[in-house]
């Protein structure tokens, strides 16, 4: 028999609070085996959109703390991108190679259909487009559905151009060029969107270096892209240039920032600070440039919004291609106001959030 461990409510609404939450939905379906919680953070600017991931999380807290910081993320990924979007994100708990079954997703579709729009759903960590099928037998609040279906597709390679764009932007600010020829590059995480950005970057000629949470992954990667595979500590101590981090967040913390030689930080991942105002600063104090992950990560919900409004993919490319000048201006604003670059990003995208507020309450 599992044990769960009951979290006190006024703990739970005290996280809520803390991030400012709009709503918070635990789904459990006892035959499915489905436990997720869906968190919508902000719908000033629309309805939330925010992808599911799967994960085995060590505690239920843990998933809750995951899917709030990731919402709240989504909210400012949005906003700073100029979408009509809120941000919202879901997680379902539980090992996705022995536990996703079509029977749970459909049921996770059901709990989507009850929030009757106020929450889109779309592809995240150990999720597929075929996964966003399941989901749409259920409900028709749900993006990132195959190009057979009449929508966009998977939105990694975007969210590897975005990544990519951002890379760039932040090396230029580092290095005086945006070229990435020769630079040194530790990739960790090769999912779906680690690995397309490893592509523009074999390309562009940088030396590769790789790691993952799954070895054969990391290995596969190596061989495909002339990296070398290092061990998942490891990638922290390696002498490198550019540091990006293409899998779960908090990966700059007190532990790993004094390891890394890294000049810049510019990767995929989500939340990638483990404490904004402390390690953000950490970064500029060492030297470090940082892009901002909700900014430069921000192609696949560019993507997926294009699905909603029925936009283009290439449109959706074209404005993708814009995060490189959004990344300097923010790196040059985070100067000027003698800050980190997460913290500037996020006073903009609040500013668009509080603008647009004047004119429309919730959506």
């Amino acid at each position: 028999m599992i044990e769960t461990q009951i979290v006190a409510p006024e703990s739970i609404f005290g996280q809520i609070a803390e991030h400012q939450h709009e709503q918070v939905v635990y789904c459990h379906d006892h035959e499915t085996g489905l436990k997720a919680i869906i968190g919508i953070h902000n719908t000033v600017l629309g309805p939330a959109l925010g992808g599911t991931r799967m994960w085995h999380y060590a505690s239920d807290a843990e998933a809750l703390n995951d899917v709030l910081r990731l919402s709240r993320g989504m909210t400012y990924k949005a906003a700073i991108s100029g979408l009509n979007l809120g941000g919202g994100k879901a997680v379902i708990i539980g090992d996705a190679k022995t536990l996703k079954t079509e029977a749970l997703l459909r049921k996770f579709g059901r709990f989507v259909k009850n929030l009757n729009g106020k929450y889109i759903t779309a592809e995240d960590v150990n999720m597929t487009t075929k996964d966003m099928e399941y989901i749409r037998m259920e409900t028709t609040h749900v993006a990132g559905l195959p190009e057979s279906m009449g929508g966009s597709g998977d939105p990694s390679p975007v969210t590897a151009y975005g990544v990519y764009m951002g890379m760039k932007a932040a090396a230029k600010k580092a290095f005086g060029s945006e070229s990435l020829a020769g630079k040194r590059i530790g990739v960790q995480g090769t999912g779906h969107v680690g690995t397309y950005l490893l592509e523009h970057l074999q390309k562009e000629g940088a030396k590769l270096l790789v790691t993952d949470y799954y070895e054969d992954r990391a290995l596969d990667a190596a061989n495909r892209f002339g990296a070398t595979a290092v061990g998942l500590d490891e990638i922290y101590d390696q002498d490198m240039d550019i540091y990006s981090p293409c899998a779960l967040g908090a990966t700059l913390n007190d532990d790993t920032i004094p390891r890394l030689k890294a000049r810049v930080v510019a990767g995929c991942a989500n939340n990638q600070l483990k404490v904004e105002n402390q390690h953000g600063p950490e970064l500029v104090r060492r030297g470090i440039v940082y892009a901002p992950d909700f900014l430069i990560n921000a192609g696949g919900l560019i993507n997926v919004y294009s699905e909603v409004t029925g936009g283009s993919r290439q449109a959706a490319l074209t404005q993708t291609e814009k995060i490189y000048d959004f990344t300097l201006q923010v790196l040059q604003k985070a100067d000027e106001e003698g800050t980190h670059p997460q913290a500037a990003a996020i006073r903009q995208a609040k500013e668009r959030i509080a603008n647009v507020g004047r004119v429309k309450s919730t959506y």
